[in-house]
């Protein structure tokens, strides 16, 4: 646990660096399609504290509230077709959260792992360091470049990449459940529960190769409400109670 010094007040940090992975899904608020620019600038008012306390913050978001490689809009399209055009989704969404970020003064950098020189910084990690270190937030766009793997593996390997401390993934219930909370009122919640469990209860938390990725190099991820105000602070702050860490157990 750190110590950071801000305006006179010292604050104990849990974690220094973090990944947020949001979903392109939670975007898009109440609408069926798109994205809520009000909830992009509620999303970027979190970051906003969590950066105000002295957190090295990045992010990965999602681009299915636009298009899924795998989903049904992607009809009978070439796999690696429909994934790129996933992945052009996904930038799409960052530069949203970085114009809610910006009109926040927050200053907010887009590298995408596909080439989009008009809108984003190419991807390289020594510059993503970089720039998290001078303070800014970092939005990582376009996944991993590549057909076939989803933005939670970006998830995971951009964390890994920028030795981030945690992964936050934000989801639309509290935490990791033992079936379906909304389908299943006995559902259990999990306040911990092992990377292995997961895979063997093929829970839905992250796909199977984030998971193992996280796994083979002990990366904790913590599974959160993010609907619920102040949740990234809370957890980065090392609240007991908040989401489902998922970790390799004691």
């Amino acid at each position: 646990m750190t110590t950071t010094v801000r305006d006179g007040n010292a604050t104990k940090l849990a974690y220094n660096r973090v990944l947020l992975k949001i979903s392109g899904e939670a975007l898009m608020g109440e609408q069926n399609y798109g994205i809520d620019v009000n909830v992009a600038r509620s999303v970027a008012e979190e970051l906003k504290a969590v950066h105000e306390i002295g957190v090295e913050v990045a992010v990965v978001v999602g681009g299915g509230n636009i298009f899924r490689g795998v989903s049904k809009s992607a009809g009978n399209m070439d796999r690696s077709s429909a994934d790129y055009i996933g992945m052009l989704a996904t930038v799409m969404n960052a530069v949203v959260l970085q114009d809610a970020l910006e009109k926040i003064d927050v200053d907010t950098r887009v590298l995408s792992a596909v080439d989009i020189p008009q809108l984003a910084e190419s991807f390289i990690r020594r510059r993503a360091v970089r720039h998290l270190e001078k303070g800014r937030v970092v939005i990582f766009a376009a996944g991993t470049g590549n057909p076939y793997f989803t933005t939670d593996s970006a998830a995971a390997l951009r964390a890994l990449e920028i030795k981030a401390d945690i992964i936050l993934k934000a989801t639309k219930v509290d935490g990791v459940y033992s079936a379906d909370p909304m389908a299943d009122a006995t559902a259990e919640r999990y306040s911990e529960i092992t990377y292995q469990a997961v895979l063997e209860k093929q829970l839905k938390v992250m796909d199977a190769s984030a998971i193992s990725l996280c796994m083979d190099n002990n990366l904790p991820i913590v599974v959160f409400n993010m609907r619920q105000s102040g949740n990234i602070s809370r957890v980065v702050l090392g609240e007991t109670g908040v989401g489902t860490r998922v970790w390799l157990g004691k």
